[in-house]
């Protein structure tokens, strides 16, 4: 396949060329697609799977805005049994030094009761969310059009906006609450419209009150 970029506008637009089809990242956007040593596709896939954790690397005001600058997840993850037997470190202590809260599922807090839908054993997660904050991600579209949103969440019913290289693009609802952060759900939450296929920039502007984990995107045919 063939790709490249092109700075144009005296320098002020990048454009992400793939196959024929250019999509403009924001203009001085300075985050980059997460990757490290288990995790090195660089921008996740549309049509795909967004992982909540996976969010760009730049930290706070670039990639991200958490309210404080501990990962809360992390330092509760420190304490005795949270970091639970065969799991390994990387799980365990995820970003640790980043401001977004994340933890994982685990055996005596979300396995232990029926879920609506079971997530992932081991399975990364945003929580301690406060309103106000969001997370920044690189992705890559493979076919412009439609997309139905399908999300792994725990906890209340509650809306969550996202927007595409920093235009609003979707209103979304988590329809169901769950009981508990612990009670997991999957469902659909809305649509959204990519126009261009290529990388942009998907900001997901979040609420208190939920452990969100993943965002399903597929196509509406």
């Amino acid at each position: 396949m063939r790709r490249r970029g092109i700075l144009c506008e005296a320098g002020l637009v990048l454009l992400f060329c793939v196959a024929g089809t250019c999509a403009a990242m924001p203009p001085g956007y300075k985050g980059k697609p997460f990757k490290d040593q288990f995790h090195k596709s660089g921008p996740q896939q549309i049509p795909g799977v967004v992982q909540a954790a996976l969010y760009d690397l730049g930290g706070e005001g670039v990639a991200y805005h958490d309210t404080t600058p501990i990962n809360e997840g992390a330092k509760l993850n420190h304490t005795a049994n949270h970091c639970r037997p065969g799991v390994p470190e990387y799980i365990c202590y995820f970003r640790e030094s980043e401001g977004v809260d994340i933890s994982y599922t685990k055996d005596f807090a979300d396995f232990n009761h029926p879920n609506m839908v079971d997530p992932p054993k081991n399975q990364l997660y945003i929580g301690w969310e406060e309103d106000g904050e969001w997370t920044n991600y690189t992705v890559k579209v493979r076919t412009a059009g439609v997309y139905k949103i399908i999300a792994l969440y725990g906890n209340v019913a509650n809306s969550l906006q996202l927007d595409i290289d920093n235009v609003h693009a979707a209103d979304c609802n988590l329809p169901v609450a769950t009981g508990s952060m612990h009670k997991w759900n999957k469902a659909e939450i809305g649509q959204i419209t990519f126009s261009k296929t290529g990388l942009h920039l998907l900001t997901l502007h979040y609420n208190k009150g939920n452990n969100l984990a993943t965002f399903e995107f597929v196509p509406v045919k």
